[in-house]
């Protein structure tokens, strides 16, 4: 016997079936112990004698509903039979992801501008030389002679305190430099990767690995524009984003569109990366996280 699968579907319609038979049958009992109830049961059995009375607990076996008992037992013992079976035979398939062929191969002519890095302000220009300009013989005086004058002091003379000025205050101190923005790589020794791979093996199977996560995940979640799918727009259109120290997407941008929306569905879902239960792997330069500029082709195409 093969395996015994069933659709979202049919196992929906089976269990309304089985909801369906279990209120047909309660209706049933239901009119069936109405019925009986309206007979002149008095009058039927007026001459009867019960061998216990535990056969009488109920008056009369039309309407005891003890004697049902044991159907009612096996009909629920059926349904739940089935219903556990529709459980336990509920097949679900995940969606077909369509990765385009060569997802992450960008157009050659097209450039992509580099990242802007904080850089240090150019030195100031060295002083010019000092110039030397000859003075005329006649121009130079002769050196006056030194007045020397008297300094001495009598005890008579008096000698008045100088006047002391409060100094003004001293300016404040000037403002501490702003921090330093730590330096924003293109290419390093270790790129980042997208999370789910680290025990794929050696770095080039990790590589390959974060690659095709990361491929599955944006043309899993991807979602073709409406306005894009009605006008028959396709194209590549290309984003930019930074995955920082601590593998967190940051400054995610939009370098190319083709217009239609498709751009900010790409945004999207690169956003949305850093709601994953695990972050990116960051790069590495020199065996410290840096921060490192990813650069990433999502291609629309019309099935």
């Amino acid at each position: 016997m093969g395996d015994f699968e069933l659709s979202g579907t049919a196992a929906i319609i089976a269990t309304l079936a089985i909801v369906a038979l279990v209120l047909l049958a309660i209706f049933l009992f239901r009119k069936m112990f109405k019925k009986n109830s309206n007979e002149d049961l008095t009058e039927k059995y007026k001459d009867h004698h019960w061998s216990s009375p535990l056969l009488a607990r109920n008056k009369y076996p039309d309407v005891n509903a003890f004697n049902w008992t044991r159907p009612i037992f096996l009909m629920g013992l059926a349904a739940a039979v089935a219903v556990t079976l529709f459980a336990f035979s509920w097949t679900t398939y995940d969606k077909a992801v369509v990765i385009p062929d060569g997802a992450l191969e960008m157009d050659e002519e097209m450039e992509i501008e580099p990242p802007r890095t904080a850089e240090p302000p150019p030195p100031p220009p060295p002083p010019p030389p000092p110039v030397i300009e000859e003075v005329p013989e006649e121009e130079i005086l002769e050196e006056e002679e030194p007045v020397f004058e008297d300094m001495d002091v009598e005890e008579e003379d008096v000698v008045e305190e100088p006047v002391v000025e409060d100094a003004p205050p001293p300016p404040p101190p000037p403002p501490p430099p702003p921090p330093e923005e730590p330096e924003i790589f293109k290419v390093v020794e270790q790129m980042p990767r997208f999370p789910g791979c680290e025990d794929a093996g050696s770095e080039k199977e990790k590589q390959d690995c974060a690659k095709t996560k990361m491929l599955q995940y944006i043309y899993k979640n991807l979602k073709y524009p409406a306005i894009a799918r009605e006008n028959g727009v396709e194209g590549m259109a290309v984003l930019q984003f930074v995955v920082t120290e601590t593998g967190k997407v940051d400054d995610v941008k939009i370098v190319r569109d083709i217009g239609a929306g498709c751009g900010d569905a790409g945004k999207k879902v690169v956003v949305a990366m850093n709601n994953l239960p695990e972050r990116w792997t960051p790069g590495k330069q020199r065996g410290r996280p840096v921060k490192v500029l990813y650069t990433l082709p999502i291609k629309f195409k019309l099935e």
